[in-house]
């Protein structure tokens, strides 16, 4: 079973408290970041809410998740703690990776999530492998593999899609397509129309979804992550999103305008669209969608106190911590 359905009225509730859990947390540390409170960089997923939680939610418990980069909202949809998280990301010893990981690097192996990274298309061999591990030990979790429309055209997609449909593994691909692959338009970086159209290459199924719909989401992957687990093999998602913020915190945003931006925030923002048909529906008031957003933002500034209250990481173990 699923973990939760948001086209009911008691998994809307959760998935609607979790979309928000999401965009709280992103602009938390962007606050910080700005503040020079964290430092480094960050990849900022405020926009795409809807395909970590419409994707996470079809999951099971015990399944496994390959992240990216920007993979705080992935992190927080399979199940992480916003504490623990900001700790790693602040560099404090009660983080996910004992605050070595940071931003980009973000694993809990027992949680079910194998890691984020910062090499594009990563994490897709990282998935298929997972998988066949997971076949090997007699297994039936499923793995899902996010990556960006930039990811597409690396080598790594091509062989860790091919070996997946060759030993019908239990992966399923999902490619959050938020527009750009860091300022490159995907429209024009990526050939043949769409990126859920190469999935005919490998005989494996493909579809495209409003990625910033969390019901089509949730839908398309249940049927994905039913397929995998029942041993019909790997399959390939491509959600259409928009990222707000930059590719990173130094990017000035030039490649675009301010009227894109603006476009999609105000007509196709995922959070909106989510309260409005739930509100149309009756399925939730007007009260109870207060009422989360209030939860939220306080669990996040709790979330922020208690990272910052934790010790620091120090340099007396690191040895330790890089080598099993």
């Amino acid at each position: 079973m699923p973990r939760r359905d948001p086209s009911t009225p008691e998994g809307a509730v959760e998935s609607l408290r979790l979309m928000w859990t999401i965009r709280r947390f992103e602009e938390a540390v962007e606050e910080l970041f700005d503040r020079g409170q964290l430092h480094g960089t960050m990849h900022l997923s405020i926009g795409q809410e809807a395909v970590a939680e419409g994707v996470a939610a079809a999951l099971e418990t015990g399944d496994m998740i390959t992240s990216t980069h920007r993979g705080h909202g992935h992190t927080l949809a399979h199940g992480a703690d916003p504490a623990t998280m900001l700790a790693e990301l602040l560099a404090r010893e009660t983080g996910y990776c004992r605050g070595r990981g940071g931003s980009m690097h973000i694993a809990d192996v027992a949680g079910g999530n194998l890691g984020a990274n910062g090499i594009v298309a990563g994490s897709m061999t990282i998935a298929a492998g997972a998988a066949l591990a997971e076949r090997m030990k007699g297994g039936d979790r499923v793995t899902v593999c996010f990556f960006g429309d930039g990811a597409a055209n690396e080598g790594s997609f091509h062989e860790a899609i091919n070996l997946a449909a060759i030993w019908d593994l239990a992966v399923v691909f999902v490619c959050e397509n938020n527009q750009y692959g860091m300022s490159m338009a995907s429209d024009k970086g990526t050939a043949g129309g769409s990126v859920a159209k190469r999935a005919d290459a490998y005989g494996i199924p493909g579809s495209q979804v409003d990625g910033n719909d969390v019901v089509s989401v949730f839908e398309t992957t249940l049927e994905m992550v039913r397929r995998a687990r029942e041993g019909e093999g790997p399959s390939l998602i491509e959600a259409l999103t928009y990222r707000y913020r930059g590719h990173s915190k130094s990017d000035r945003n030039l490649y675009r305008t301010q009227t894109e931006i603006d476009d999609w925030r105000n007509l196709r923002d995922p959070l909106d669209r989510f309260e409005g048909s739930l509100l149309e529906s009756g399925g939730v008031e007007t009260g109870t969608i207060d009422k989360i957003r209030g939860e939220v933002r306080e669990s996040i500034r709790d979330a922020v106190t208690e990272a910052f209250a934790a010790p620091p990481t120090t340099v007396a173990d690191l040895e330790g911590a890089a080598y099993a």
